[in-house]
């Protein structure tokens, strides 16, 4: 066996890590997936060629640089646990993306609505990881593309609705409806990588970096900015560029789903 260390540059969430792993899940040969958020490291105990492990990961465009080989893997995940932090991690998005998606159209606000479809998109990465476990590879592909097309159209029409609404002038959102929300995802989001990270560590503590690098909430900070300068202004515009912002991350994120099932 050899281990092999990789630094993935845009690797800043656990959704991005399920993505990383499910990748490697398709190639023979791997023993063992070793995952750092916080230094963005991932570690590959395998007994195949590192050429291919790095054209996998290169294939998901989060800036992968081969760092290595040889030293020690990162610590192995027990799959009970993993499996248990999975379906934590699903329940929390998935309810989120609902209550985000039900309060963005009664208030008007096209950048909660699209939190909320950031936080579907985080859901369905945990879902495939989870609908991955004893699957065969033509199933997870198809899974995937399926999560992915959906994503991609689901952020397209959002993109279209915002140019609607630019042209049609609409009236500001309800900006409390707004921040309450986005704070609800914001704690959403941190207990998501608490459970994450405790499969790994038994420690309930995050370190700074890992928080405020993780898109997710950077994507909620976004919304409670643009609640903050459509109250300012009182104008309906920060909130639509905003939504127009987090539809592109969801687009691109569906892009890398989509490359995995390819």
């Amino acid at each position: 066996m050899t281990v092999s260390r990789f630094n993935i540059e845009k690797m800043d969430c656990t959704a991005e890590e399920q993505l990383v792993r499910m990748r490697l899940a398709q190639l023979d040969g791997i023993d063992h997936v070793g995952v750092d958020l916080t230094s963005r490291e991932v570690t590959v105990d395998h007994a195949g060629d590192t050429a291919a492990i790095a054209a996998a990961l290169d294939s998901l465009d989060l800036g992968t640089r081969h760092l290595g080989d040889g030293g020690t893997a990162i610590g192995r995940i027990d799959p009970g646990r993993e499996r248990a932090g999975l379906r934590i991690a699903l329940a929390i998005n998935a309810t989120l993306f609902i209550a985000e998606m039900t309060f963005g159209l009664v208030s008007r606000s096209m950048g909660l609505i699209a939190d909320g479809l950031d936080m579907g998109a985080d859901a369905s990465v945990y879902a495939l990881s989870l609908a991955a476990v004893g699957s065969t590879t033509a199933r997870k592909n198809r899974l995937a593309r399926t999560s992915g097309y959906l994503q991609l159209g689901l952020a397209v029409i959002g993109v279209i609705e915002v140019v609607r609404r630019v042209v049609i002038e609409t009236e500001p959102p309800d900006t409390t409806t707004m921040i309450v929300l986005a704070l609800f995802a914001l704690a959403g989001n941190i207990a998501t990588m608490i459970v994450l990270h405790r499969i790994k560590t038994d420690e309930a503590h995050l370190q700074a970096s890992w928080i405020f690098t993780a898109n997710d909430i950077k994507v909620n900070a976004l919304v409670i900015a643009s609640a903050l300068a459509v109250t300012i202004t009182e104008s309906a515009i920060p909130d639509l560029a905003a939504g127009a912002i987090i539809f592109a991350i969801v687009a691109n994120g569906a892009r890398r789903i989509i490359q995995l099932a390819h």
